[in-house]
């Protein structure tokens, strides 16, 4: 398989880490608290390493296990060492009580960060319409992303699929606010009955 970056320590970075080793991958953290992502890498296991934080990524692949308001600031800190990579942003601009956005169309997180990060680096808006636990659970699931450039968007499906998830393509990186507005739907049914173990999906027929 191949190397994947998690930039966060928390419970996406945890879910995500610990589903891609067990799928073959080999998983690099980096974490501005190095203790916490050293610790989280024992507990992964499987050859987790720990990376300095703002140095160039191992992994083709980044993903931003960070909270929205800060995931800009990210990608401007680690600035050139992210060229060339494809970064993989999960994030969920919610306002307080999520129940809506604090992004516009036009102007996801996804969009920001596209803007802040090295030119030939890669955006794709992934994994944010699905709550950690279940993808920890490691069943099958569908995952939704977006993003401009073929060969990038190729290599995260690749990778998805490698997680034994279904991808499914929701088109340019314009659609990356529409997946933040799909984390919101997520949260909604399960606050009002549906629970926190559910997945969205899609029936392709």
């Amino acid at each position: 398989m191949t190397t994947i970056s998690i930039i966060g320590s928390g419970n996406m970075a945890t879910a995500i880490g610990t589903r891609a080793t067990k799928h073959g991958h080999t998983v690099e953290l980096m974490s501005r608290n190095t203790a916490k992502a050293q610790a989280l890498a024992d507990q992964i296991g499987n050859g987790t390493t720990v990376g300095a934080y703002g140095t160039r990524p191992a992994g083709d692949i980044v993903i931003l296990a960070v909270l929205y308001a800060g995931a800009v600031d990210v990608v401007k800190h680690y600035g050139d060492a992210l060229s060339g990579k494809i970064l993989v942003d999960i994030t969920n601009p919610f306002n307080a009580d999520a129940s809506g956005l604090v992004t516009t169309a036009g102007n996801s997180v996804s969009e920001q960060i596209a803007l802040a990060a090295p030119e030939t680096a890669h955006v794709v808006k992934a994994f944010n319409s699905m709550f950690s636990g279940v993808i920890a659970e490691d069943k099958p699931l569908d995952a939704f992303f977006a993003g401009d450039g073929g060969e990038a968007k190729a290599r995260v499906a690749a990778f998805l699929e490698s997680l034994g998830t279904r991808p499914l393509d929701a088109g340019g990186l314009e659609m990356a606010h529409t997946l933040e507005w799909a984390g919101i739907l997520l949260v909604g049914l399960a606050r009002n009955g549906a629970g926190f173990d559910l997945a969205l999906g899609a029936e392709v027929r």
